[in-house]
């Protein structure tokens, strides 16, 4: 095909960085967009779709009445489902992570995935990066033995649904989300955790705020590695971030900023520096969309049969938070 007709259903703030990078994609078009709010479909047919771009209320609607290539659906974990919709059509489709909210749900699309193979892709970005990319290749031939890392934040100040459990899952299961499918990436699956969570600590923030406002997670592996990851958004004072660092016999990978840039050691070498990219969300989305256009999906680096494998390591993370006790990670 030219042009991937692309629609969009979700029009929040992550639907903004590839909206921006979508548009400056030549071999796509955004030519339907989709919020409950029908004012932001609006807007951002207006500033990013084709003249002729409609707008719809639900992803049922524009699947049914719009002539579509591929679909993104762009959606807080608790907003999920739709993707089914788009199975049945044999419709290919992105979606941002975290995939879902509930394990049984993800898994009934799964399900029907396997009954109709639809190219997808979903939106652990950071596996698109040269600095990932390098560390993977060395520790395929030296195995990972540590890894720590996590999410640095300060209070959340405005109603949203990310401070809300029932709509997020947490700062764990929505953010740190990232940082768990990292660990799988390099350093292999996770077999079972042990979290513990602070609340009751965070001050000053809104009233429908119910999520965790600190919580770690032990994490043992199955190639016999261990590793600790761990979120905060009550940090105020600064120091924070995002970090990941992995310990293997002969390498060390020191991941550092949203941008992931790396510092790779490796003993008796010289210390290697790659700074992380800015467009990383303009590289994701030109993979899918080429995946589309070719009908070949051998660049994604993750789809939903691996995301589904991160949503289980999460909702695992969540589960020990309230038991304390070690949490075996199921397999899907």
């Amino acid at each position: 095909m030219d042009k991937v007709k692309v629609g969009i259903v979700g029009c929040g703030n992550i639907a903004e960085a590839h909206l921006k990078a979508l548009s400056t994609n030549s071999s796509a078009e955004l030519v339907a967009f989709c919020d409950i709010d029908i004012s932001r479909a609006e807007t951002k047919a207006k500033t990013y779709g084709t003249q002729d771009a409609k707008v719809f209320k639900s992803a049922e609607d524009m699947l049914s009445k719009t002539t579509l290539d591929a679909v993104y659906f762009l959606l807080p974990p608790f907003a999920h489902g739709d993707e089914i919709l788009a199975i049945r059509k044999e419709l290919p489709f992105f979606i941002e992570k975290p995939i879902e909210l509930k394990l049984d749900s993800a898994k009934k699309i799964l399900r029907e995935l396997e009954k109709k193979k639809v190219i997808n892709a979903a939106g652990y970005m950071n596996r698109y990066r040269e600095s990932v990319k390098l560390a993977k290749k060395e520790f395929e031939s030296d195995t990972p033995i540590l890894s720590f890392g996590g999410w640095i934040g300060g209070s959340p100040r405005n109603e949203n649904w990310w401070i809300v459990k029932s709509k997020s899952g947490g700062q764990f299961h929505e953010q740190v989300t990232h940082t768990v499918d990292l660990v799988r990436f390099l350093c292999g699956e996770i077999k079972e955790v042990q979290a513990y969570k602070v609340k009751g600590m965070n001050k000053n923030v809104p009233i429908s705020y119910d999520i965790e406002d600190a919580s770690v997670v032990n994490m043992k592996l199955e190639n016999g590695g261990i590793a600790n990851l761990f979120a905060s958004c009550s940090s105020n004072g600064g120091g924070g971030g995002v970090f990941l660092s992995v310990y293997a016999y002969e390498t060390t990978a020191l991941f550092s900023g949203w941008e992931h840039s790396l510092r790779l050691l490796k003993n008796g070498k010289e210390v290697s520096n790659i700074k992380g990219e800015p467009n990383i969300f303009e590289i994701e989305d030109s993979t899918f969309i080429e995946a589309v256009k070719n009908n070949d999906d051998s660049k994604i680096m993750s789809n939903y049969e691996d995301a589904i494998k991160t949503l289980a390591v999460t909702l695992a993370a969540n589960s020990s938070m309230e038991s304390g006790k070690v949490t075996k990670v199921p397999k899907v």
